[in-house]
């Protein structure tokens, strides 16, 4: 692994989970009768804060689209899923809470989870399959739990809801991960022409408008302890899946190797846990459901 990736994809960790708790800080206050609906964007467009996160958000995603272009995406993945201890140490500043315990626990095991994954499966590059029935398998089974999880949710709204909406945002951003890095390849290959007559950049921009939808709709009816661990788990898993399933990474596959990759993604997800539900973590405050009011004739 690179310094220069390393570097890339640890800043965009940092800008994603600064960026999160900043967006939730302000979601948090949107009305509910914008809950999975586009209004949420536009009501939210008005207040600095999420702006500022919004903007974070980019930059990070900008930044790992740039670890994607120069590395595996089975490489990035797992160090972009530190943006939770970067959101923990915001969060921290805000709460005043001490990690305590279970937070020097959870960052042990997200930090050795990474590394035992990373070390393990060493991943290299490879030819990506031009399969199109293996991509589309793929893709439509991301996309397809997603939705599941979706319809779940709008009608579970406070209770499994946010979780449900985070998971299925991160397995969206899993997605546009992988296809990110698919416009790159093609951009190098034949430059804009190239990248504007396939049909990856605009799943790309779709993806990520679904994504933010799900998880802004997340973020208002929920605190980041019930939201963001899903989503940081989810997202570099889908990640990891389809880098190894269509874009042609290699990880070591002998059974020690195997062994220490299961071990390490336990981690990462355990770590996540811990992370994420730490009282550190704002609570958040969920507003009521509110109810019409009734018309008189």
């Amino acid at each position: 692994m690179s310094l220069q990736i390393l570097i890339l994809a640890v800043t965009a960790a940092c800008c994603l989970g600064f960026g999160f708790v900043l967006q939730q800080n302000a979601a948090q206050k949107a009305p509910l009768s914008d809950f999975l609906s586009p209004r949420i964007l536009l009501d939210l467009m008005k207040v600095p804060r999420w702006l500022g996160g919004i903007g974070l958000m980019v930059v990070g995603m900008a930044l790992g689209a740039m670890a994607l272009g120069q590395g595996e995406i089975s490489l990035v993945e797992p160090l972009l899923a530190t943006n939770l201890l970067f959101a923990l140490m915001l969060s921290r500043r805000q709460t005043k809470q001490p990690l305590g315990r279970q937070g020097w626990t959870g960052l042990a095991l997200l930090a050795g989870g990474v590394t035992a994954f990373i070390v393990a499966g060493q991943p290299t590059g490879g030819t990506a399959t031009s399969d199109p029935v293996r991509h589309w398998l793929i893709i439509g089974l991301m996309v397809g739990v997603a939705l599941l999880l979706t319809a779940y949710a709008k009608r579970s709204r406070l209770s499994s809801g946010p979780a449900l909406l985070a998971t299925a945002a991160g397995l969206l951003y899993g997605v546009q991960d992988a296809l990110t890095r698919v416009t790159g390849e093609r951009f190098a290959e034949g430059g804009m022409a190239e990248v504007l007559t396939g049909w990856q950049p605009y799943a790309v921009v779709a993806l990520g408008l679904t994504g933010l939808i799900l998880v802004q709709s997340a973020f208002e009816t929920a605190s980041l302890r019930m939201s963001l661990p899903a989503l940081t788990a989810a997202q570099p898993l889908a990640g990891i899946l389809c880098g190894v399933g269509f874009l042609g990474d290699r990880l070591r596959t002998d059974a020690g190797a195997l062994a220490w990759e299961a071990a390490g993604l336990a981690g990462i997800v355990v770590g996540i846990i811990m992370l994420g539900t730490h009282r550190a973590m704002p609570s958040g405050v969920i507003q009521p459901k509110r109810t019409p009011a009734l018309q008189t004739p």
